[in-house]
């Protein structure tokens, strides 16, 4: 672009050069404008030197212009060109004027050459930001903005008004529309507005040859808010603004030293023009013109340009803008929104319009500040309509008034960022006040629902609270608002987690604005903070507070906190709930969540008054409006006591509440806060006059009903009126009117009720309205015909609900009771008639009487009924009358031809009814039996012996009908012969029947037998029996059976049961048989005959032998073990015959061998079949002949496959007749069956045997691989497989011996897991020693299985291992720190970095660094072991990531005492397993030299001034040493000396005692770190009786940087030898008193402090247990109150099995083995870093990645290298370290059809990337990189069809990757699918290379619930443990040792005052103080507090005990012991024991 601008053409037309160009020459262009007429056309020069006077010639020469004549050469901004600035500004291609004068006026306008080629950050930061990101709103009002911004930039050195004018021309007379944005700022030269034009020339930018407004750039100094105007800034919102509203933009600018106004025009549509001809389009004209000239302005367009370049001549300087081209929705938005832009104008400038503290509309008086002079003013002028002017500094509605405006109080900070970043801040406080929020809505984010919604059944609950979604913070940038830039809170200001000082629905009444100064980036177009929150948020971000002006540092969160609070309190107007009535759940609500829970109140205090239950109230804003008494108040929540809230619902009866009798729950807010409660009665007592209270009824039309009248049925009841009347007797139709909703119609209900037995039921019912022409009518009723007693209630009811009581009173009634009875009768019908009906039986016929409507009523005596039937003879007995009518005795006779009977049509005639005749049908049945009629009717029977013979009988009634009836029995009985049978038959059914029987049997009859038959029914006497004569006949049937055996002509009989010998097999033949009679005939044998005899050896039987008399052969069986039994039988209707024999077989000729083995037919290989073999000759029956002798051994032959022969032995058995066989075996051969051949002549047989392994004699291993190569294996871990190993016989064949023990001999470094195993064999001969561990070096070992059997040892295999160390078993601790360092008491320990080295000696990452842990003690001299009471220490927390595996202990404390200490580090295995490093021995040296002390402190000395030395000597062999601070002894190198002097207490004392030779100073000298002191006073020295004076000893060590401390010594000086001795021994008495007291305080105070910790501890346990309660709810999980630790038990046992129950659900997993893990560098295997829950998913990225999935994944090319060695190149691996990863796709990254953040198409099929599928186990960041790599932006989708609907879309807009359906389909990235390659195979086809499925996810559910249950059960301990100790110490406070102690103590220190008061000393009390720091631990009142945290306690204890932190058990039980003495009388005892340094405290325990 540059270069095109360069060279290509300036302008439409090019001046011919003056001169030509040479190079190094440069190109000037030259305008004369000394006068009017010259040449308008500029000219160009080209000039090659570098001089000023050569210029001028050349000027001179060019134009024609004399040397000597007067003028200028002059830039366009008027600076003459001159020697010494002639190579500055005369540059190429500059365009320069000639003038008379630099001040001249410019005759005529000129264009000057300019080039603004956008600045290269054009590319630098093109990408910062999408210029106007809209954000939901219009971008207008900020694209003007940015040149309000401009504005204010080029106005901020204005002394005066600083004017902006926005003039929207939109008056279409004037032209085309436009915009004008004109300020009169400080205007712009040629050369600045050609900078304006470059694109992204900031102002930081241009320097050197740009030359700018802003040249040499100076930043403002700080100002309040940063409201400094320095606003414009990159060089980008100008030009985007003005092509933002238009398409073109005018420039006129005149700076306020220039005679001249510059004007420039960028256009897009000459933009397009030059892009069009080729020209160079970042180059155009600057046209220079004198203010006012608008010649230039042809265009009608533009006519409105004349009047503002008309306006010029009154300026001093300006800028205008105008742009021309304005979109037309742009037009429209400006002017139909001209109210909201303009709001919003004035909220982006808010603090530039009215200062620093905004726009106070209620301050009474307002501040004079530098701002009240921007006027920016936006008038807007349309055609035939009034102009719209406003002042931006008039609009009261903006955001920041409102927010300024409605605040109650401010809280103002400010942030200090790294760098110069400073940030102010404001919160504002809107309160509550009675009723509403106060604070203000935006449009944008409406905050809540309005309040002013009148529903009466409204929630008053804001969930939101007043801000609602809106965050805190609005962010200014320089003063000016940056919109799209919110900040939501901090952490000091957010809703805290737990309850605070103030309520949480107060911090969202607080608003905020931010104030930055120019350090915090900004996007180009100034909408969005680039990093404002980010740096805010940073934690070295500070925090301070402004108060009063002034920065105050202090904690941020405890001030604002405070501040919120006194807000709450002073500016709050809440109502205050009182008298607490519970919790309940609203059911009335519609919302279940909002149903509960409700607290409940009586009271509440609201704007001064008390409001509580049964106070009479009035509603407002209510429809209707509500009178009531208070029920109780609502407030949302679970509340418990009083508490203010700002909202709530009061549940009010309505009064009256006889008229209502109705709850109303409102809002609180809707209580009439003004109305008296005289009001509300009078409204009351008004309502209850105006009640209904009865009814008045008249009957217009007669048929009156009388109270409990009697009616005959149907009578009518004639019409009602009924008139209301209230109390005062008024008639009314309607309830008074009230407030609610308007007056209710009152109707009347009539009901008449009929009271029944079964109860009142309810037959008329009519409701009746009152019109405005018509009463309350109800019409005549005239269907009342039911019998019984009425009610007929007239009732008043409401309109619609129809409820007859109003607020529980019931309305007015009227009852009339009454009765209603049956009338005459007018017809009948026949009852229910008694069946059945008999001829000749009689029987009664009811009757039914009733009236008209069907009432039962009575006959009258004078009507006699008449029968009549067809076919029947009827008559009666008689009628009966009354209510229940009979007649009685009617009988039927006639013919009914059937058991069944027939039906009959019965007319009943009742003369004198209106319905007089009922004709019903009757089935008339046969009567009682009269006779019995037999068949056949002959009196002689014949009947033949052995047959049965049937009568027909028939049972009569009297009428000849055939009848029956139940036990109808007809007999027979026989007589004349013995035995013979009785015939009965039942005709109880049909009346008739056969009576038969059995037959009649006579035995022996020859000839003919007469007998008698009697035939009667034994239960009807009175029918008459009948009598028949029977004839008996011989039978001619068979009686008996003959069978024969012809031999030739000879016939054998065979009797019944004989024995018959036949050759087995053979058939006997010619069997005959015949039959005879009773009488001896023979019978001839028929067809019918035949078919009755059978035989049962055949089931075949030929019918025409048989008749012939022939049996069928009879076959014989083919063993001489079975016999046959031939039976032949006859059966017919009268005999059975059978005649039976049996038929032994005899055996045959020789036709078989048959081979028996004897015992078991296995054997094993190598030995001799153990049974016997019997060979056996048969016959071809396999019958046993018997002929055969031993003589047929010989022709025995045994053969078979590997038979050995060798000890074959044949032999004859005599007694079995049989040959035996033995010596059986086989050669070594296959085992299994075996068949062997035994041939006999030409007969053979087979027998098979079972050949099986031989005895055990070697071990073999099963399915193991090649044991030539040793098994590699990872120490500690288990071998790949089970070893099983298989016995085997000498030949290699398994050995099933079960129970051969097995066992494992191996080296003594190599140990197995489990060690004792000794299996034994199964009975395959199999033994599973199972998966064992293997223990052992790094290196080759052998594992020897050892067996023997039957004392024989077998040849067992060897294994030999190769193990490998375990990359993940931890072996050692390192350790390094800086060995070289000093440790110097109280210090800090140098830095310990630890790791945990494996057995590969790598380092172990991924460690938890709790279960490092560093343990320090004192060597003791006594013994080397770890003594009890050792400080340990936790890790610090690791600084760096890169430091993966390394664990630091940072600055943990030296010890304070001097010695020898021992460090070892420790790393918990597991629960019970240690590992600990090598023990780090230091010598704790003494810290710097601080203080001069003795070794004890010395008694105070007594002293005088007499001769004896004794009474004179002030101290005798005093050692002071040097010390540090403590109190360890140093300075042993040091050598000085120490100088005595002495003080007195009163400076102006001075009478000072002097020492021996009357000396005030005296020298000691100082040798390795000591000094020997003895000082005595000097005889008659000088000094005052009875005083107390100071020895003070100053050290005097030159080879100190800093000095010591002197040690004081204070002494009594006496004058008096007497008084001295006598003060001496009160003295000493005072310092053992002192000391005791030391004592006892340092006790009680450490068990004051022990006490205290045990309360934090408890607290703190309290806590813990609580939040894991909490937490427990949280899951669903609640517990019971009593035995929890048993229920949690239990609860985690559950939930064990339940998880154990989830783990074992089967799961797809993945079968392919691991490659083992011997490296930490090694993955694993692709198919195992990887796990996916979706089947279809599994099996298609499965089948995708199949030949990927065996690869092995290392992080090293050297593991990598590794692997690929051992397998010999087999093993795929993947180093990661070799992969590029800029390539790897963004996991994060938007599917294809997402474009930034907008839906390109709407997908189907549910696509997703392949890779978000994935769920990792380990190592999630190097498994996304390695699927990141193999996967890309693999895609899943549902099937082939969306897929290819999917890349259709996709590839329109970019690149589309590979698709995978789930069916199994796969379109790659090229877009080609289809083919077997493309489709993937089922899942079982893929031979277990398939991604696993993960866990459920109820299992982490589980995981995660049993990890709470733990914790929570460890918290329930800990809290139950530390309770105990504290009520164990608090009890141990109250005992009677500890009650004496006090006693004691309160004893000594009064002796000691007294004892002080004698000697005239300083209390030493003072003393202590002075000395505490020395003696004994500074105790803290902690009461009030709260609980510090852990830490903040822990440095607490630190500071309160001394030097060694925590009490050690045997000091702590020594300072316990102590204070038990008698301190009086062991005074010097407890001194002695207590070293001065337990004084300072006892040595502690440290803790970490």
């Amino acid at each position: 672009m540059a270069a095109a601008a360069a060279g290509g053409s300036r302008g439409v037309r090019r001046p011919v050069l003056l001169t030509p160009r040479g190079n190094g020459d440069r190109t000037v262009f030259l305008f004369d404008r000394r006068q009017e007429q010259a040449d308008p056309d500029e000219k160009v020069l080209s000039y090659g030197k570098d001089n000023y006077r050569g210029f001028r010639s050349a000027v001179c020469q060019a134009f024609g212009i004399a040397t000597d004549e007067n003028f200028v050469i002059t830039t366009t901004n008027r600076k003459e060109i001159t020697e010494d600035n002639f190579s500055e500004l005369v540059q190429d291609g500059v365009t320069l004027y000639l003038l008379q004068s630099v001040d001249q006026t410019l005759l005529s306008a000129t264009k000057e050459r300019i080039d603004f080629l956008p600045h290269y950050d054009t590319l630098v930061k093109s990408g910062m930001y999408e210029y106007y990101a809209s954000e939901g709103q219009n971008p207008l009002p900020f694209a003007l903005a940015e040149l309000i911004d401009n504005s204010l930039s080029a106005t901020s050195q204005n002394t005066g008004i600083r004017s902006i004018q926005i003039k929207l021309l939109f008056d279409d007379s004037q032209g085309k529309p436009a915009v004008a944005v004109i300020d009169n700022g400080r205007g712009m030269t040629s050369k600045q507005l050609n900078n304006w034009a470059v694109y992204r020339l900031s102002k930081f930018t241009r320097q050197g040859d740009f030359e700018s407004d802003h040249s040499g750039y100076v930043r403002p100094l700080p100002v309040p808010r940063s409201l400094n105007s320095d606003i414009s800034y990159f060089g980008v919102g100008g030009k985007q603004a003005v092509f933002f509203v238009g398409q073109s933009a005018r420039m006129i600018s005149k700076p306020a030293d220039s005679q001249d106004v510059h004007e420039l025009v960028l256009s897009k549509e000459d933009f397009e023009k030059k892009e069009k001809n080729k020209e160079a389009i970042y180059s155009g004209y600057i046209r220079n013109r004198k203010p006012s000239d608008s010649t230039h302005i042809t265009s009608d367009d533009e006519r409105f340009l004349h009047n503002l370049i008309l306006e010029e001549r009154d300026k001093d300087s300006f800028t205008a803008v105008v742009i021309t081209g304005v979109q037309p929705d742009h037009m429209q938005y400006l002017k139909n929104y001209f109210h909201l832009w303009t709001r919003q104008l004035a909220h982006i400038y808010h603090y530039y319009i009215h200062g620093p503290k905004g726009n106070e509309t209620n301050a009474v008086t307002k501040d004079v500040t530098p701002f009240n002079n921007i006027d920016i003013q936006i008038s807007m002028f349309e055609k035939g309509k009034v102009p719209k002017i406003v002042n931006l500094r008039e609009i009261k509605d903006d955001m920041q008034t409102l927010y300024i405006n409605t605040a109650a109080d401010s809280f103002e900070f400010k942030a200090h960022v790294d760098g110069e970043g400073i940030v102010e801040g404001i919160i504002r406080y809107h309160p509550f006040l009675y009723d509403r929020e106060t604070y203000p809505d935006d449009p944008c984010f409406p905050s809540k629902l309005n309040e002013d919604d009148d529903d009466d059944e409204d929630c008053f609950i804001v969930e939101k609270g007043a801000r609602g979604k809106r965050p805190i913070f609005e962010c200014f940038w320089n003063g000016r608002l940056i919109p799209y830039t919110t900040v939501e809170d901090f952490d000091w200001c957010a809703p805290p987690k737990k309850r605070g000082l103030a309520p949480v629905e107060c911090y969202n009444r607080i608003s905020g604005a931010l104030f930055t100064n120019d350090k915090f980036q900004v996007s180009t177009n100034k909408l969005t903070f680039m990093d404002l929150e980010l740096k805010l948020k940073d934690k070295n971000t500070l925090f301070t507070r402004i108060f009063n002006g002034q920065e105050q540092r202090m904690k941020i969160d405890r001030e604002f906190a405070l501040w919120l609070k006194d807000c709450h309190e002073k500016y709050d107007k809440q109502i205050k709930f009182t008298v607490f009535k519970g919790v309940t759940t609203r059911t009335d609500l519609p919302s279940k969540r909002m149903q509960s829970p409700w607290t409940m109140y009586a009271a509440i205090e609201w704007d001064g008054k008390t409001y509580k239950t049964g106070q009479l109230v009035k509603t407002v804003k209510t429809l209707p409006i509500f009178y009531g008494s208070i029920e109780k108040f609502f407030l949302y929540g679970d509340h418990d006591g009083d508490i203010y809230a700002t909202g709530g619902e009061v549940q009010i009866a309505l009064e009256p509440q006889a008229l209502y009798a109705e709850m109303k729950t409102i809002p609180i807010s809707k209580l009439d806060r003004t109305v008296s409660d005289k009001a509300v009665k009078k409204y009351i007592e008004d309502e209850m006059a105006r009640l209904p209270d009865k009814l008045s009824v008249t009957w217009p039309e007669g048929d009156e009903l009388l109270p409990n009248e009697t009616r005959f049925a149907g009578t009518p009841i004639g019409a009602l009126r009924i008139v209301i009347l209230n109390k005062k007797g008024e008639a009314m139709q309607k309830l008074p009117g009230t407030s609610h909703g308007g007056s209710k119609k009152l109707l009347v209900e009539l009901k008449v009720i009929l009271h029944s037995p079964t109860g009142n039921k309810e037959i008329i019912s009519h409701i009746s309205q009152h019109g405005g022409k018509w009463p309350y009518w109800f019409k005549k009723m005239e269907n009342l015909q039911k019998l019984g007693n009425y009610t007929l209630k007239l009732q008043v009811v409401l309109n619609e609900s129809n409820a007859d009581t109003y607020a529980g009173r019931p309305l007015p009634s009227k009852i009339f009771k009454f009765t209603i009875i049956e009338g005459k009768p007018e017809k009948f019908s026949v009852g229910l008639l008694e069946l059945p009906f008999r001829v000749g039986v009689p029987f009664n016929i009811p009757l039914e009487l009733q009236d008209e409507f069907g009432h039962a009523t009575q006959l009258s005596n004078d009507i006699k009924p008449i029968l009549e039937a067809s076919g029947l003879t009827l008559q009666y007995e008689e009628i009966t009358a009354g209510t229940k009518c009979f007649i009685k005795g009617v009988t039927a006779k006639g013919c009914v031809n059937s058991c069944q009977g027939k039906n009959f049509n019965l007319k009943v005639t009742l003369p004198g009814l209106k319905e007089d005749t009922q004709i019903f049908k009757i089935r008339l049945q046969p009567g009682p039996p009269c006779q019995l009629r037999v068949k056949p009717d002959s009196e002689i029977l014949k009947i033949e012996n052995g047959t049965a013979f049937p009568f027909q009988v028939e049972v009569l009634d009297e009428s000849g009908n055939i009848t029956a009836q139940p036990k109808l029995i007809v007999h027979c009985k026989f007589s004349g012969a013995s035995n013979l049978p009785v015939y009965s038959v039942d005709c109880s059914n049909g009346g008739t029947n056969i009576l038969t029987g059995p037959v009649i049997q006579v035995q022996n009859i020859k000839k003919d037998q007469m007998l008698k038959a009697r035939i009667e029914i034994l239960s009807c006497k009175d029918v008459p029996p009948v009598e028949k004569i029977i004839k008996l006949l011989p039978s001619s049937h068979v009686a008996r059976l003959q069978v024969l055996s012809m031999d030739g002509q000879k016939a054998i009989q065979i009797k019944h049961q004989d024995e018959i010998n036949w050759i087995a097999g053979d058939i006997m033949r010619n069997l005959i048989f015949q039959m005879y009679d009773e009488g001896e005939r023979e019978i001839n044998i028929t067809p019918p005959v035949a078919e009755k005899i059978k035989v049962n050896w055949t089931p075949r039987i030929n019918k025409e032998q048989l008749i012939q008399g022939l049996l069928p052969d009879v076959k014989v069986p083919t063993s001489v073990k079975d016999v046959r039994y031939c039976l032949i039988t006859y059966l017919d209707d009268h005999v059975s015959l059978e005649s039976a024999f049996t038929v032994r077989p005899l055996p045959d000729e020789p036709k078989h061998i048959k081979c028996k083995l004897k015992g078991p037919n296995t054997l094993q290989m190598g030995e001799e079949l153990e049974g016997e073999v019997d060979v056996m000759i048969t016959d071809q029956y396999g019958n046993q002949v018997q002929t055969v002798t031993s003589a047929c051994v010989n022709s025995l032959g045994v053969s078979g496959p590997g038979l050995d022969k060798s000890n074959l032995k044949i032999t004859w058995q005599e007694s079995t007749l049989t040959m035996r066989v033995k010596g059986i075996r086989f050669k070594p051969c296959l085992l299994g069956s075996k068949e062997l051949c035994f041939a006999w002549r030409e007969f053979s047989d087979f027998l098979r045997v079972t050949l099986t392994a031989g005895s055990p004699a070697k071990l073999r291993f099963v399915d193991w691989p090649e044991l030539e190569k040793p098994v590699a294996v990872i120490n500690g871990r288990e071998l790949q497989k089970p070893l099983i190993v298989q016995l085997c016989d000498q030949w290699g064949n398994p050995s099933p011996e079960p129970n051969v023990k097995i066992s494992l001999t191996r080296s003594s470094n190599l140990k197995i897991v489990p060690s004792n195993l000794q299996p034994k064999t199964d009975e395959n001969g199999r033994a599973n020693l199972g998966v064992i561990s293997i223990h052992a070096p790094r290196g080759e070992h052998t594992l020897q299985l050892k067996a023997s059997y039957n004392k024989t040892t077998l040849d067992c295999p060897v294994i030999t291992l190769n193990v490998l160390p375990d990359p993940e078993k931890p072996v050692c601790l390192n350790v390094k720190y800086d060995k070289n360092a000093c440790f110097p008491a109280g210090g800090t320990f140098p830095d310990f970095m630890v790791s945990v080295l494996s057995e590969d000696d790598n380092i172990i990452k991924n460690i938890n660094a709790a279960r490092i842990s560093m343990k320090m003690w004192e060597v003791q001299s006594s013994g080397t072991g770890i003594p009890i009471d050792v400080t340990t220490f936790s890790c610090s927390k690791v600084k760096d990531d890169k430091e993966d595996g390394f664990f630091y202990f940072r600055d943990k404390v030296i010890p304070e005492r001097v010695g020898t200490y021992c460090i070892q580090f420790t790393f918990a295995m597991d629960k019970t397993n240690m590992l600990i490093s090598e023990q780090i021995v230091v010598e704790v040296v003494p810290n710097d030299p601080v203080r001069l002390l003795p070794d004890s402190s010395p008694a105070t000395p007594a002293v005088s001034n007499v001769r004896a030395l004794t009474s004179r000597t002030l101290v005798r062999d005093l050692h002071l040493h040097v010390m540090d601070q403590y109190n360890n002894h140093t300075g042993i190198d040091l050598v000085g000396r120490i100088i005595a002097k002495i003080k007195s207490p009163n400076e102006d004392d001075t009478e000072i005692p002097q020492f021996q030779g009357k000396v005030s100073t005296t020298e000691f000298p100082f040798d390795r770190g000591s000094a020997k002191i003895n000082l005595v006073l000097a005889e008659n020295s000088p000094g005052r009786d009875s005083t107390e004076y100071i020895l003070l000893f100053e050290p005097d060590l030159p080879g100190l940087t800093q000095p010591l401390e002197p040690y004081r010594l204070s002494f009594m000086f006496y004058n008096d030898f007497k008084k001295q001795q006598q003060m001496a021994t009160l003295t000493r008495e005072r310092d053992q008193l002192s000391q005791s007291i030391g004592v006892y305080r340092n006790w009680f105070d450490t068990t004051n402090q022990l006490v205290t910790e045990i309360k934090c501890q408890v607290k703190e346990a309290e806590t813990r247990e609580t939040q894991l309660k909490d937490e427990l709810k949280k899951h669903q999980i609640e517990l019971p109150q009593t035995n929890t630790l048993q229920y949690v038990d239990s609860l985690i046992k559950q939930k064990m099995l339940d998880q154990e129950g989830v783990m074992k659900q089967p799961r797809r997993t993945c079968t392919l083995p691991n490659y083992p893990k011997g490296n930490q560098d090694i993955l694993g295997k692709i198919a195992h870093l990887a796990q996916i829950e979706d089947n279809e998913a599994a099996k298609v990225i499965s089948w995708h990645l199949a030949s990927d999935m065996d690869c092995v994944v290392t992080l090293t090319t050297e593991a990598a290298r590794s692997i690929f060695d051992e397998t010999q190149g087999r093993q795929q691996v993947l180093p990661l370290d070799s992969i590029y990863k800029k390539t790897l796709p963004d996991w994060n990254r938007p599917l294809p059809h997402l474009r930034n953040g907008k839906i390109c198409f709407r997908p189907i099929g549910n696509p997703v990337f392949a890779r978000d599928l994935l769920t990792f186990p380990d190592n999630v960041e190097h498994c996304q990189t390695v699927f990141g790599m193999l996967l890309g932006d693999t895609i899943i989708i549902d099937n082939l069809d969306a897929a290819n609907h999917y890349r259709k879309e996709v590839v329109k807009i970019t690149h589309c990757p590979t698709l995978l359906t789930r069916e199994g389909d796969r379109i790659r990235s090229n877009g080609k699918f289809g083919g077997l390659q493309n489709k993937a195979p089922p899942m079982d086809k893929l031979r277990g290379m398939v991604f696993g499925a993960p866990m459920p996810k109820l299992y982490s559910t589980f995981s995660g619930q049993i990890d709470l249950l733990q914790q929570y059960r460890t918290a329930v301990v800990k809290l139950d443990n530390v309770n105990k100790d504290l009520d164990l110490h608090l009890q141990s406070l109250n005992t009677p040792e500890v009650q004496k102690k006090k006693e004691e103590l309160a004893k000594q220190e009064k002796s000691l005052k007294l004892i002080e008061q004698k000697l005239g000393m300083t209390s030493s009390d003072n003393q202590m103080r002075i000395t505490e720091p020395l003696l004994q631990p500074v105790m803290l009142d902690m009461s009030d507090t709260p609980i510090p945290p852990k830490r903040m306690r822990r440095e607490t204890v630190k500071k309160l005990y001394s030097s060694e932190e925590w009490i050690s058990s045997p000091t702590k039980k020594q300072l316990q012991q102590q204070p038990q003495q008698q301190p009086q009388q062991q005074p010097q005892q407890q001194t002695l024991q207590m070293s001065s340094s337990e004084l300072n405290g006892t040595p502690r325990k440290r803790k970490a």
